[in-house]
């Protein structure tokens, strides 16, 4: 099969285009024929070499996938060949308290597919057939490929976790990333007040088309100064931050008494000064969020594409993958980066 992969973890440029062999399956497994993956920051981190594990090469990398069922193990019945599909990403041990609590996010040996084992950016995948949801008709391979980390970690901070409910104040940022973009569709489903940021003016009409009332520059102002004066010093029932060290301080600020701040990205850096009494004093409840669990992909695809759809920004074919790549570091993008297979 034809397969994207690294044969040094040295950043973009060390994309490579090779031969590999179509994974055997056995037991529980199903071959899965890609037909499109998308893009993840996390991609950076593990092509680079910065993921904080040692990644194992040559590697196949890419977690978020849509395809077509090839073949199935003996011991599957919920999916058959031919069936289009959509892949959870995360792989768990199945059998510990977390797992049998619908919380495998949380097991012990929770990982993504592309990180420390291949992953599907190649022609053929193999996974677990419990990690499998049949791709609602009406989204196509492309925006059903945006789904798997991006809606999972969304449904899951805020819902699951933050416990959004009708009319609360959001505070989103980076609504043109795939995490941002998938967010304010969740709260916009609670008929939330949604402030959001962006850093470039062109993706402020794009933002306000998607659901968000309030979209702040971050550029051009302070967005934390900007979240009091919008909420007439109310500030914001909840906080949705992925970017990490240049606007975790904010966003901590941003939060009122009794409010909740998620946390699930760190792409300016994971280390943050914190004020405890900030967060004691206020009565602030902090989540960490890592993807999430499989119940929360049973929930939101009940809802896609008539509630919740992928914003995909723009779609390239195998071989310029890194021209994809080259896309997401530039920031010029407004939803999922995707790659058709």
């Amino acid at each position: 099969m034809k397969a994207l992969y690294m044969e040094e973890l040295k950043g973009i440029s060390g994309i490579r285009i090779g031969d590999f062999p179509a994974p055997e399956i056995s037991g529980n497994e199903v071959l899965v024929r890609v037909k499109a993956f998308s893009l993840n920051h996390l991609d950076l981190w593990v092509i680079s070499g910065k993921y904080p594990f040692p990644v194992p090469v040559p590697h196949i990398f890419g977690s978020d996938a849509a395809g077509i069922v090839e073949r199935v193990g003996p011991g599957v019945s919920q999916v058959k060949q031919g069936d289009a599909v959509i892949i959870y990403p995360g792989l768990s041990c199945r059998s510990c308290e977390a797992c049998r609590s619908g919380r495998e996010n949380e097991c012990r040996d929770f990982r993504l597919l592309g990180v420390l084992n291949h992953g599907v950016s190649a022609e053929y995948v193999k996974v677990p057939a419990e990690n499998l949801f049949r791709k609602p008709e009406g989204l196509s391979f492309e925006e059903a490929a945006g789904t798997g980390i991006t809606y999972t970690t969304a449904w899951n901070s805020l819902v699951l976790r933050a416990g959004i409910r009708q009319g609360d104040t959001v505070l989103v940022h980076s609504a043109g990333s795939g995490a941002g973009s998938a967010v304010i569709q969740v709260a916009r489903l609670f008929n939330a007040t949604i402030i959001t940021t962006v850093g470039d003016d062109w993706k402020v009409l794009k933002a306000r088309e998607l659901g968000a009332e309030h979209v702040i520059n971050h550029r051009k102002e302070d967005f934390a100064e900007a979240v009091k004066r919008i909420t007439n010093g109310r500030l914001a029932d909840i906080a949705v931050d992925h970017v990490g060290a240049a606007t975790f301080a904010g966003s901590l600020a941003s939060v009122k008494r009794g409010g909740r701040l998620v946390t699930f990205g760190a792409t300016s850096g994971d280390e943050v000064p914190l004020s405890l009494r900030q967060v004691f004093g206020k009565n602030i409840t902090i989540h960490g969020v890592y993807v999430g669990p499989k119940a929360a992909v049973d929930q939101y695809l009940k809802l896609m594409p008539g509630k919740l759809r992928t914003v995909v920004d723009s779609v390239f074919e195998f071989a310029d993958a890194r021209k994809a790549y080259e896309k997401l570091v530039s920031r010029q993008f407004f939803g999922k980066i995707v790659v058709r297979v």
